[in-house]
């Protein structure tokens, strides 16, 4: 989302074949154009995206990508050596990085030598990555729409999104989108289950009841039973909607974990329409991201570790 005016698309001749041979010259010995679907790194793994805007940027080709499947508060620049084609030999290399993520990895943000991807030293873990979307984001010069999407970039949910609840949304995203399996439902715990066992777990911590939690908790899931239907669903799991939810019932009641995590990209959009005081809007905020981290810590058993391949079924969740 940088200026317009120097945005231009790779050419294979006089400039562009200059540039290209510039990037050659640094290691890259591919170019990519609008509209392309390569692979990503960030962090230690790959991710399928798009190519939006290309631009050269001091002699050197940039690329502004959409991460397909993630919500376009993750879209940002990145330089060739973060980018892949979309080859077969590549697909191979995603899973490969895939199967070899462990926790160690994760946690350490992909920063070790082993992951730099193309034996870039510029290869940074999730947290340097999303620095690098709030500084893209501050060229904007707009306002009113641009400023919104600036201030939702820069919120805490996003800047400290455990690393490994990102993973589970890619896997979620794999489940449904490519291998055609859904969630099977209801869900055990569901979206209410667990956010009663989140206060339960802050009145145990705290040693007391706080109203304020109280208060964004049942927020929450007031506004999870509004974005479920309308944000929050893939194409493919629209029919078991309409199956399972009938009359009365609140999707927070049928629908777990995997679909409350979808509602945690989609705040901060939310979030940057809703007029309010930016104190009151960062503790907001910060009790949020306690939510996420307790969604963390308690992953294995909140979270399916496969899905059904159909409406009717899934395999049981991951945990007790």
């Amino acid at each position: 989302m940088g200026g317009s005016s120097n945005t231009t698309t790779t050419t294979s001749g006089g400039a562009g074949g200059k540039d290209k041979d510039r990037d050659r010259a640094k290691g890259s010995s591919v170019s990519f154009t609008e509209g392309e679907k390569v692979l990503a790194y960030h962090g230690p793994l790959l991710y399928e995206a798009k190519v939006q805007k290309t631009e050269n940027r001091e002699d050197e080709w940039r690329y502004f990508v959409h991460y397909l499947g993630w919500n376009k508060n993750w879209d940002e620049w990145v330089a060739s050596d973060r980018l892949l084609k979309l080859t077969e030999e590549n697909v191979r290399k995603q899973l490969e990085l895939k199967n070899q993520s462990g926790d160690k990895t994760v946690r350490t943000g992909g920063r070790s030598a082993q992951h730099n991807p193309k034996g870039s030293n510029d290869a940074k873990g999730d947290k340097e990555d999303t620095k690098g979307l709030v500084k893209g984001k501050k060229r904007k010069n707009q306002l009113g729409v641009e400023e919104k999407e600036r201030r939702s970039s820069e919120s805490l949910l996003m800047s400290q999104f455990p690393v490994t609840l990102k993973k589970q949304l890619v896997d979620d995203w794999e489940f449904v989108t490519q291998l055609g399996k859904l969630v099977k439902l209801p869900r055990s715990p569901t979206v209410d289950d667990i956010l009663t066992k989140y206060l339960e777990y802050r009145v145990k911590k705290d040693n007391k009841i706080s109203d304020s939690c109280a208060e964004v908790t049942k927020g929450l899931r007031c506004y999870f039973d509004k974005a479920l239907p309308a944000m929050l669903l893939y194409k493919k799991e629209q029919k078991q909607y309409k199956e399972e939810i009938k009359g009365d019932v609140s999707p927070s009641t049928v629908y777990g974990a995997e679909h409350l995590l979808r509602l945690f990209v989609k705040l901060p959009e939310l979030l940057s329409s809703v007029n309010m005081e930016e104190d009151a809007l960062n503790k907001l905020q910060q009790k949020l991201l306690d939510i996420l981290k307790f969604l963390q810590k308690n992953q294995v058993h909140f979270f399916l570790s496969a899905y059904d391949g159909d409406s009717k079924g899934a395999d049981g969740a991951k945990g007790k």
